[in-house]
């Protein structure tokens, strides 16, 4: 496993960040055999949120035993300064601990939600008060959406943000206005030292008609030549991403650590995901 250095934070993160959306609806088995997958593959940065299902739920049990060992981010989706503090609570204590690594605005996707996180007596009180009073070390945001990047480039310009969660892969990437846009954040980011992650590396397009088969609410890839040129596409092209999220689904984790393991060059990976007739952005019907 490679480990990237995640900005200001100077933690040394492996480059597959657990995604604990994967846990949505799974029991305590599951999920323990999930992490378990997880922490032998050498991922020590885990990333869940107050609205993934049952995700902390099932996922707090595990944590004492590993916590010194991990990076423990949580999100909330919270507009106001008051839910998302209730949230931050709950997230504390059904994961087992008395603080997390790196808290986030989650699901902030256009400037009208921005600027709900930002409005008198919104979220980003919160996340400066949990920050202020040590409950967590670093404040992040995320979203997903073509907008995002943008968004989230308008966000670092209000408020100095520890890190960004961020939409990037191949496909999306040929759209000259989200290239423009991640760029431009690309840019910020690395002139501030801010850790930069990014998701949806393995969406291959949105869901038709009753196909869907995982827990992911994109349809994935799920075959492991693609979903190697998908994760090294995206390792390969931007060293300053320091991980991509796992895909929402447990049994895709062991063919995203293969592929991490087994990675093509970007130029090959380009060539694969050109020639999948449906590739598509996740984030249109």
């Amino acid at each position: 496993m490679e480990y990237r250095r995640f900005g200001r934070t100077g933690h040394d993160s492996s480059v597959l960040i657990y995604g604990a959306a994967s846990l949505w609806t799974c029991d305590e088995q599951v999920a323990a055999e999930s992490v378990s997958q997880a922490l032998d593959a050498g991922i020590n940065h885990f990333d869940t949120a107050a609205s993934y299902g049952v995700a902390e739920q099932v996922m707090g049990p595990l944590v004492p035993a590993m916590r010194d060992r991990i990076y423990l981010a949580s999100k909330s989706t919270k507009r106001t300064a008051e839910a998302a503090w209730a949230d931050l609570e709950r997230s504390l204590e059904l994961l087992h601990t008395d603080h997390l690594d790196l808290w986030q605005a989650h699901e902030v996707c256009t400037m009208a939600q921005l600027d709900e996180v930002f409005a008198p007596g919104g979220s980003i009180e919160a996340f400066q008060r949990a920050k202020d009073e040590g409950i967590v070390s670093h404040v992040g945001i995320t979203g997903h959406t073509e907008q995002a990047p943008m968004v989230h480039l308008t966000g670092l310009q209000r408020f100095d943000f520890d890190a960004v969660l961020t939409p990037l892969n191949w496909v999306l990437w040929r759209d000259p206005q989200f290239r423009t846009d991640f760029e431009a954040l690309l840019a910020e980011v690395t002139s501030r030292d801010v850790g930069l992650r990014t998701i949806k590396a393995m969406a291959r397009r949105p869901y038709q008609d009753d196909e869907q088969r995982y827990t992911t609410w994109y349809k994935p890839f799920d075959e492991q030549t693609l979903i190697t040129a998908a994760i090294s596409w995206v390792l390969e092209s931007f060293p300053q991403v320091t991980g991509i999220a796992t895909a929402g689904e447990t049994t895709l984790l062991g063919m995203a650590i293969e592929a991490e393991a087994n990675r093509m060059s970007a130029a090959e990976a380009a060539e694969v995901l050109a020639a999948v007739a449906d590739y598509a952005s996740p984030f249109v019907g």
